[in-house]
């Protein structure tokens, strides 16, 4: 069992949180197999047209197998903009990953969320597809995958307006590894309505670590977010640029 904390020690622009899981970044690499999990909480401050401080907590379990992979997250966090209380973000996604050979992976996965600032009341993911592992050397690996995935949306807004999709979930994976304590992780998705291509959002996710020993880090993360077709006046563009530690167990 691995157990993780973070502090987010700075917060440059934050506009909302996004809505889109990476799951790359969540997956613990190890060759063992059974139990694996962390569990953390997040602070950060930032000053936009107003004061806005944020925090969050997390959990994450995996369970893994030689052929097998069961994944389950889960995130609270809120926003406080003046004086004004929002709940920022919450989600929970179970994914489930199993091997068919030394390339190819079969992916299904659920998932329930709720955003405030993005003016989302609730929304519901299912989804399932093939990912596949392109490169795999000592320091760089290469991973894609292409997922059908069913949506139902709810805004919160009034009066109420509801959506039921079929999306691609699509998405591109590296990771770096230019010396032993320094890895790098870019994952990005394309999310377009299989019926209106002009109906899509672009999410990227790079995360910058640095191991100062075995059990401490340090991490830059950015987070941006394109929806071109936001749930009701929320903005188009959201990103993030956070730094912080963290320590394993």
């Amino acid at each position: 069992m691995r157990l993780f904390f973070l502090f987010s020690g700075l917060l440059i622009t934050v506009i909302a949180n996004s809505q889109i899981v990476n799951i790359e970044s969540s997956r613990i690499q190890s060759d063992t197999t059974g139990w694996a999990g962390s569990g953390g909480a997040s602070f950060s401050l930032a000053q936009n047209t107003q004061q806005i401080t944020a925090a969050s907590v997390e959990a994450h379990l995996q369970y893994k197998t030689q052929k097998d992979l069961w994944l389950i997250l889960g995130d609270y966090g809120f926003l406080k903009g003046g004086a004004e209380k929002f709940l920022a973000n919450s989600f929970a996604h179970v994914r489930y990953n199993r091997k068919l050979n030394k390339w190819l992976r079969w992916e299904a996965f659920t998932q329930v969320q709720s955003n405030h600032i993005t003016q989302i009341r609730s929304r519901y993911l299912t989804g399932t597809g093939p990912r596949f592992k392109l490169i795999s050397a000592k320091k760089f690996r290469l991973y894609a995958a292409s997922l059908m995935m069913y949506e139902h949306e709810t805004e919160r807004i009034k009066p109420v307006i509801k959506h039921n999709n079929l999306r691609s979930s699509s998405y591109i994976s590296f990771t770096f590894l230019p010396a032993e304590n320094i890895e790098l992780i870019s994952t990005t998705f394309f999310q377009p309505l299989y019926n209106n291509l002009s109906d899509r959002r672009w999410f990227n996710q790079s995360i910058l670590r640095v191991k100062a020993n075995t059990h401490f880090s340090l991490y830059i993360k950015w987070n941006y977010l394109y929806d071109r077709k936001p749930a009701g006046t929320a903005p188009k563009t959201t990103y993030q640029l956070i730094s912080g530690f963290s320590l394993e167990f």
